[in-house]
């Protein structure tokens, strides 16, 4: 299973490609496995306000219908719109086309909070994933 070193990753399964003040957001590759076939995908509005750890959505697949939550707080300033009629894509590349939003962070510091690769790794592994 792949984590890049690049990216950060949260304990709910999301990781962050940090780019100045803004995160990228998506879910990682051990997420989708669980989930199986990704069917819906709801993300919030640009402009939307959100909180780390609270829920900023939800990915529904065949198995079941998952909250998502914010790795980090701030401002969403994109989301990615092809996920609604394309919501398989996080399934094939959820690190790149699977992308979800794109957050105008406001507070660098929560990004300390977060998990390198391969913590994350020992993580999902501790799991039992």
């Amino acid at each position: 299973m792949e984590f890049p070193e690049e990216l950060k990753y949260s304990r709910k399964h999301e990781w962050v490609r940090v780019d100045g003040g803004h995160a990228t957001v998506g879910i990682t590759e051990h997420a989708q496995a669980e989930l199986g076939d990704v069917v819906h995908v709801e993300l919030p509005k640009v402009g939307a306000e959100m909180e780390a750890s609270n829920s900023f959505g939800t990915v529904e697949s065949v198995k079941a219908v998952s909250d998502l939550f914010a790795p980090v707080s701030g401002k969403v300033t994109q989301v990615n719109s092809a996920l609604e009629e394309q919501p398989e894509v996080i399934n094939s590349d959820p690190y790149e086309d699977g992308w979800m939003v794109v957050i105008e962070m406001s507070d660098l510091g929560e990004l300390d909070g977060l998990l390198s690769a391969e913590a994350y790794g020992a993580y999902v592994k501790e799991e039992g994933g």
